[in-house]
């Protein structure tokens, strides 16, 4: 007994070693192969730069405003790394790895809460997170969500120290958890948290209900007072507007009627096969499941369903909608999937994923070749080395995976592999139009001419940090704002955008590059009259 129980042991840190060792490849392939992205990365980062230079860190800036859409929790992470380290565009970067690392290690603890009497789930449960496709994707991006699910995993951690009579550890680590998770993403984190603590009556044998109740209310209090010591003094440096935009607007606009990523309530459904890939596809996952829910649920899975099914409803009723909103939910799945199979002893069934790539290599094949379209607008075919090699693991993969009774590492290495030769199909094609630093650099030296800067419309601090640019840029909504602003500034230059590069045929642009689905140049004065002409015949 002692000896399997050793094994057992070894087998569930070579697990967690093997996930680590997926996390710092991919988080390799992300910096090394990718630009910040914008809108979203770029931007985040050059608010932290902003915030940098004014020596500020109260009140978050975009182009020299205060900056409401998002608390300042991973912006401070970032500083703090350039603070011990020096301005850098690989700190930003790193910092999502590497509490993604952290995640992992919460996960395998609370597995070991969950089913104490078990040493066969939090191995794989580990491992079945960090191969989730959409996981590895938003566990190497500059972005709020794996943060989130830390402290989503924070508080899981110390609801359950409080179940097991813990309480002011739990009930204290609950409170941190809901400050900082405000602090990171604003009230969301108590839709990810409150949940499993309110359904406690049916996962846990706890009966003093009157006392859990006030530990969870008391929690929430103190978690509102940990961001209120932000909230309060930026309120008072940011002005009424300001005020008013993190203490109601945000939250009430997204969650209700979001401005933005409008979807349908069952949206997010057919998107789970793909998000959790290749876990989700695995028919013998399926019925590892099915054999597991037929039975009368433990503690633990009825634990990760309370976690799992309100929060996925809720924002399934909810208006905004976008993938990666759904990440703090993903060790709930890792470990409920764990735990299904960790009660069987032969699980096979890896056809159905290892079809989907080798489906998705012949299509990439296929674009390769022109046969099939890009279904991006302005890149060319993919290079077709990530087409053949994603075919070739997909067969070996598939060899050596039937030969496995529960091939859990087999599968966890297939989805890295995926996940990494996905962003090489993508990089080739998409680099240029999401690499911005030309660009800022060309704005970078117009601001060092002493030449005022425009932006033509909406603009979201993506060159700030890439040009590290010390002004702002003057906004203007629209042509008409536009030519007054070229009279009143004949020696400025402006940022326009086009849809298509054509149209800056016979236009002397000081810069111009593809961005996103279009085009972006720099103008002069003179050159920005041409172009507006030729734009309104």
């Amino acid at each position: 007994m002692n000896g399997r129980l050793a094994d057992a042991m070894r087998s569930r840190y070579g697990m967690l070693l093997l996930a680590l060792i997926i996390l710092a490849l991919l988080s390799a392939v992300a910096i090394l192969l990718r630009p910040l992205t914008p809108i979203d990365e770029t931007r985040y980062v050059g608010v932290a730069w902003e915030m940098w230079l004014r020596g500020d860190f109260l009140l978050p800036i975009k182009n020299g405003a205060p900056y409401s859409h998002k608390p300042p929790l991973m912006i401070w992470l970032f500083q703090a790394g350039w603070a011990a380290f020096g301005v850098s565009e690989w700190w930003p970067r790193l910092v999502a790895p590497l509490v993604s690392a952290a995640n992992l290690l919460l996960t395998m603890g609370l597995a070991r809460r969950l089913w104490p009497g078990r040493s066969d789930i939090a191995g794989p449960a580990v491992l079945i997170l960090c191969s989730c496709l959409l996981w590895t994707f938003f566990s190497t991006a500059a972005m709020f969500d794996i943060i989130v699910a830390f402290f989503a995993l924070l508080g899981m951690y110390g609801t359950l120290l409080a179940a097991e009579g813990k309480s002011l550890r739990g009930f204290a680590c609950l409170s941190v958890a809901i400050g900082l998770g405000v602090l990171t993403k604003g009230p969301v984190i108590l839709l990810l948290v409150l949940p499993v603590a309110l359904l406690a009556p049916w996962w846990t044998r706890q009966r003093r209900w009157g006392r859990w109740y006030g530990g969870i209310l008391l929690a929430v209090l103190c978690g509102a007072a940990i961001a209120l010591a932000w909230a309060v003094p930026a309120g008072m440096a940011g002005g009424e507007e300001y005020r008013k935009a993190i203490f109601f607007g945000q939250t009430a606009n997204r969650m209700v009627e979001s401005f933005a990523h409008k979807r349908p309530p069952w949206w997010y459904l057919p998107l789970l096969p793909a998000m959790l890939f290749p876990w989700l596809l695995w028919t013998g996952l399926w019925r590892a499941l099915g054999n597991f829910m037929r039975h009368e649920l433990d503690r633990g899975g009825r634990f990760c369903l309370a976690w799992t099914l309100p929060v996925l409803l809720a924002f399934s009723l909810i208006s905004g909608k976008q993938p990666h909103y759904l990440i703090p939910l993903f060790p709930a799945f890792a470990l409920f999937a764990a735990r299904a199979l960790a009660d069987e002893q032969r699980v096979r069934g890896l056809w159905l994923p290892l079809l989907a790539a080798l489906l998705a290599g012949i299509a990439s094949l296929l674009m390769t070749t022109g046969v099939l379209a890009t279904p991006w607008e302005i890149a060319g075919p993919p290079d077709i080395w990530p087409g053949v090699l994603l075919i070739a693991a997909a067969l070996g993969i598939y060899l050596l995976g039937r030969r496995l009774d529960k091939p859990l590492a087999t599968l966890a290495l297939f989805g890295a592999i995926v996940s990494a030769l996905v962003q090489f199909a993508l990089i080739a094609p998409l680099y240029p139009a999401y690499d911005v630093r030309g660009m800022a650099e060309a704005i970078h030296q117009a601001q060092a001419a002493g030449h005022p800067v425009a932006h033509l419309g909406d603009y979201n601090d993506q060159f700030h940090f890439a040009g590290r640019l010390t002004a702002p840029l003057t906004l203007v909504d629209d042509d008409v704002a536009l030519k007054a602003w070229l009279r009143e500034h004949p020696d400025g230059d402006v940022v326009i955008y086009t849809k298509d590069m054509k149209r800056l045929t016979g236009v002397k642009a000081i810069a111009a590059q593809r961005y996103l689905s279009g085009g972006v140049a720099l103008l002069d004065a003179p050159a920005a009259l041409v172009w507006l002409a030729s734009a309104n015949k």
